[in-house]
Parts: C-alpha cells; structure tokens; sequence
C-alpha cells in the first residue's frame, strides 16, 4: 500500500525550481503541480497523492525531452517523495538551502558535545588510573558505542544506580554490554571508578559464548517457525539446520561443505564427529500424516519413514564401498558411518495416533536399528531448546544476591 505525501518543504522547493527554467512547457506542469499542492479543501493540509505524483513525473518527463537532466533529477526526487519512496530530509539536503544550514549546524552541534563529553571521559579515566593506555581509552568508547541500550546513568553528578546482581550481569557481558547514557559533565570520580570496574572485569570468552547462545536461539527459533508450517518443503527445512551442527548434539564438531562423496549420493546435512568420522543426516518433511500407523492392533513406522531408513541405508553402505577413496580424498573416514532419519512432527500424524504412541514406536524401531535413528522434528527441537536452557543457566550470574542501591 503506497504512502502518498505532501508538504509546505515541498511546495516550496518546487516554487524554488520553478524559477531554474524558461520553458513555457515545464512551467505550465510545474503550475499544475501548485495547483495540486494547494491547501486542500480549504484546510490546512495539502493536496497529495496519485494526481501529485503524476505531475511532477510529468514536469521530469518534459524537462528530459528538452534536455534539462538537473531539473528532470529534482522532479523525479520529488515524484519518490510524494510517493512515498524517499524521506523529507533527502529532498530538503539536495534543494532546501536553509533545512541543510540547520541540519548541518545540528549535527556540528551534536560532534562538538560528543567530543567535549569524550574529554569528560578520559578526564575521568586516567584521574584515578594516571596509567591508562590508549588500548584502555579504545576499549572504554567501543563499549560506549556498541552498548547504548543496556543502563543509564542517575541524577547528581555521576552517579550510578545499579542493583548488584545486574552491575556483574554487565561485568560478565563486558564491553559490548557497558553504557553510559548522558554521562554528566565534568564526570564523577564514582563513574570512572564503575568504568574501571568493568574493564578489569571484561571476559571475552564468556561475551563469545552469550553471543553465540543469543544466535543458537535465533536459529532455533526460526527452525521452529518453519516445522510448524504444514507447507514448509524439504528445501526450506534444510536452510533452516544449516550450519547449525551444534541442534543435532555435542558429538559433531561440524558440517560438511561437501554433501557428496560418490557418483550416486548427494547428502542433505553431513555432520563430522570428533573422531573424524561421517555422520549422515537425512531430511523428510515434517508434515508426515502417516509417520506411524496402526495395524493389526499394533503400531508401526508408515512408509514414509521406511522410505528414508532404506535412502540411508543405501547412502551408508555406499560410503562403506568407497570408505579408502574418500577418506584419501577428502580426508572423511565414512566406514561404519551412521546415520540420522529426521522426519514428521506429532501435530501433523493423522488418526488416533498421539505422541505418546509416536515416541514408543521410535523407541521399539531404534532399539533395533544399530546405525540408523529416527527421529522426529520435535524431538529434536526440544533437546535443543534443553541444550539451550543448560548452556544459558551455566551463564546466569549468581541470583542469590540482593539488589542494593
């Protein structure tokens, strides 16, 4: 849906352009753009919309034809304006002289309290360490800029107001997590010495490993999203676990670019184990109705799922015939490779079928299967999530303390 606009800045850089030309052909387009733009119904607003946008591509279309490019370029900025491509500041920085003035003095302004509160800073930092390097004051303003949305300052001159438990929530996040929002002039003994604090405490190992938890989240969350969608393809499953070993376990170390060893086998997610060994996995839809069934009284894998298992099994013993060539190829051992069947999600399984009966038949059917698994969608999702929840409960600070003032 386009949004149409139209503005007093507008009507006057368009009265502005009216006086770069002397064609009689443009000035009677630019007219009827003014005409257009006048206040509406005699209101306040101005005219907009589709007709607005019409003529001011109309004044850049006469102005190409008589060879004006300048004007043409100015009119059809307009035109995006009006349509609701372009912002107001664009069009004022190109052709209002004056929104530019003000502009330019706004952020003139903005650099010279930025560097007087930079001095502030530094002032602070080397008062109560006379031996700080540059690499401190480096480390000091990068945390200032990536972190600005994490803690403020209070009222008074410096003071800080921070519970406890969340001042070493930011001594564990360490520069990426410390903000100083509005930091007073000239700054506090107070907040040179919390700066000081959190540098010396800053662990860049821990910060790694909170950001890659932040990720793992993002993924999971998106692969989620897509196995609850009953139209999610194989293809949009796969691009979903890409690159993300870490949701099938702890065993695998990472996943392969090469997906295919042999001449007749290209694999959906190869995953390589510790020891340098191949791990398979095989994707099938989650939207799977007949993943077990029942028949006879007894419940079993439908054949869907009998279907991938023997896609693998072929897949692994292809690996096992060619185990000397790839392995002095690729430097991939693949003998005695195993193999992960994932596939189908209890919300899709249709009849009476719950995912009680669904977990005990993959149970029965795994128990006697030696390098083969099935599993299903959500099976995998919640391990992750519990992956997750261990890793991120491993992180937490301690939240025995209580917040102080």
């Amino acid at each position: 849906m386009t949004t149409f606009r139209s503005s007093s800045s507008l009507g006057r850089m368009v009265g502005g352009a009216r006086e770069l030309t002397a064609h009689p052909s443009v000035l009677e387009r630019i007219d009827a753009v003014l005409r257009i733009m006048g206040p509406a119904s005699g209101g306040t607003g101005y005219g907009k919309g589709r007709p607005l946008v019409n003529a001011l591509e109309d004044v850049a279309k006469e102005s190409i034809l008589l060879g004006d490019f300048a004007l043409a370029q100015r009119f059809q900025r307009f035109a995006a304006y009006a349509g609701g491509e372009l912002f107001l500041e664009i069009l004022e920085n190109y052709y209002d002289e004056s929104a530019r003035r003000s502009s330019e003095e706004s952020i003139r302004r903005l650099v010279a309290m930025g560097a007087d509160r930079a001095v502030a800073v530094l002032d602070a930092l080397t008062r109560d360490n006379p031996d700080a390097t540059v690499a401190d004051a480096r480390d000091l303003f990068r945390g200032i800029a990536l972190s600005v949305d994490h803690v403020g300052l209070g009222m008074g001159e410096g003071g800080i107001r921070l519970p406890t438990r969340e001042r070493r929530r930011l001594q564990q996040y360490g520069h990426m997590e410390l903000v100083l929002r509005n930091l007073p002039r000239p700054a506090s003994t107070e907040a040179a010495r919390m700066v000081g604090d959190f540098l010396a405490d800053t662990d860049a190992g821990l910060l790694a490993q909170l950001l890659e938890l932040k990720a793992r989240r993002a993924g999971l969350d998106a692969l989620r999203a897509v196995v609850e969608d009953a139209t999610s393809s194989e293809s949009a499953l796969h691009a979903r676990l890409k690159n993300q070993e870490w949701i099938f376990g702890g065993a695998y170390v990472a996943e392969l670019a090469r997906r295919q060893y042999t001449a007749d086998t290209i694999l959906d997610i190869p995953l390589l184990r510790g020891d340098g060994s191949l791990h398979v996995v095989e994707l099938k839809r989650a939207n799977i109705k007949d993943l077990v069934i029942r028949r006879s009284g007894h419940l079993m894998l439908g054949a869907a799922a009998h279907h991938a298992v023997s896609q693998a099994q072929n897949y692994l013993r292809a690996m096992d015939e060619n185990r000397e060539t790839i392995l002095a190829d690729h430097g991939v051992d693949t003998r005695r490779a195993s193999a992960t069947v994932l596939i189908g999600h209890p919300r899709f399984v249709s009849g009476d079928i719950t995912p009680q009966d669904i977990a005990e038949t993959l149970r029965t059917y795994n128990a006697h299967a030696a390098r083969i698994e099935v599993i299903t969608y959500e099976t995998l999702l919640e391990s992750a999530a519990r992956m997750l929840a261990l890793a991120s409960s491993q992180q937490d600070p301690d939240q025995s303390e209580e917040p102080t003032a």
